[in-house]
This record gives C-alpha cells, sequence and structure tokens, in this order.
C-alpha cells in the first residue's frame, strides 16, 4: 500500500519524509491514512512545542523565540507529556509485596453478598406518627362542607355516616417512613 504506484510522487515533503522514517523503521504495508495521521500529531506537536517555547521567551522578556525556550518546551514535554512506567524489577517487587496478604475468606452462601438491612437505603428507618385532626375540628369541617353541598332529593340512606369513618381514623395514628443514611435508632 505504500508504493509509489499509488502516485505518491504528489506527496507534499512531509508526507514523503514521514514515508522514510516508516521505511527506515521496517514498515512495509500500512493504509495512505497512517501518513495524514503522523502528520497530523507531528503538527500538533510542533504548535504546542513553539506556543510553550514562545510562553517561556515572553516570561523571559526576550524579543524573540531562542533555541533555549525550544529546548525547554521540548524537555518540559518529554518530562510531563511521555511518562516512563516504572521498571519492570520495581513492579515485581510491589506484587510480592501485594500478594503476601490472603484475601479474606468468604463467609456467605452462593449468590451475591449483600449488606445488612440496617446499611442499605431502601428500607425505612425513621418513622414519625402524625396524630389525626381532633374530632371537633372534623366535625365543624364536615358542617360546613354539607352546607354547601345540601340537596333535598339526596337520599340519606345512600351516603353511610362520616362519624364512625373519622372514629375509626383517629384511633390509628398514620406513620411516615424516611430513609435516613446510618443506623436505626435502637
Amino acid at each position: 500500500m505504500g508504493d509509489k504506484e499509488n502516485g505518491d510522487e504528489d506527496l507534499p515533503r512531509d508526507a514523503k519524509i514521514v514515508q522514510t522514517l516508516l521505511k527506515s523503521m521496517g514498515v512495509s504495508e500500512y493504509e495512505p491514512r497512517v501518513i495524514h495521521q503522523f502528520l497530523e500529531l507531528w503538527y500538533r506537536y510542533v504548535v504546542d512545542v513553539l506556543t510553550d517555547a514562545q510562553v517561556y521567551s515572553e516570561h523571559a522578556s526576550k524579543p524573540a523565540i531562542d533555541p533555549e525556550d525550544v529546548k525547554l518546551a521540548i524537555q518540559t514535554k518529554v518530562n510531563f507529556g511521555f511518562s516512563q512506567p516504572p521498571p519492570r524489577e520495581v513492579l515485581l517487587e510491589l506484587a510480592r509485596n501485594r500478594n503476601k496478604m490472603p484475601l479474606p475468606k468468604s463467609i456467605t452462601g452462593p449468590g451475591i453478598p449483600l449488606p445488612p438491612d440496617e446499611d442499605t437505603l431502601i428500607s425505612p428507618n425513621y418513622q414519625l406518627a402524625i396524630p389525626r385532626r381532633p374530632q371537633a375540628q372534623a366535625e365543624d369541617e364536615m358542617e360546613d362542607d354539607e352546607e354547601d353541598t345540601v340537596n333535598p332529593n339526596q337520599n340519606s340512606n345512600l351516603n353511610p355516616p362520616q362519624e364512625q369513618n373519622t372514629d375509626q381514623q383517629q384511633n390509628t395514628p398514620r406513620r411516615v417512613s424516611f430513609p435516613l443514611t446510618g443506623k436505626r435508632p435502637g
């Protein structure tokens, strides 16, 4: 694919340099897009280095960028942009030290171990008892409602007495649960 038959004579000088570098590294077959990707990386790197060199030059109050600014920018890119992995011996020693500690024994049965209920957020762990309204207030409000909706043609046997329902509701307070983080109060 990297042959002269594909119109390589029409390539710009920088693309030919990339081709020469690829050949010198023993890469003989590659897609044509590889050259364009290397060129993009090359141009971006050069712009970054020259931008940093310009910042260093301005910081030193120099009228123009000099080779020392470019060297400093390249050294900064190498030190902070391309990190080397630790040596193999260091990694092996870290692995040996870590593997000396045994894994914890599993005391649960098969399946996914779940945390205790008090540590989950899906179970209610706080209850608030909200008392019902006093009987006198409920009767006053019902009388006001009945006066607004009195209909003489209405049969009183169709509607069960409301007083029995309110007596039954007042004996049992409503409970509302709120999930909170932390432990349940003991």
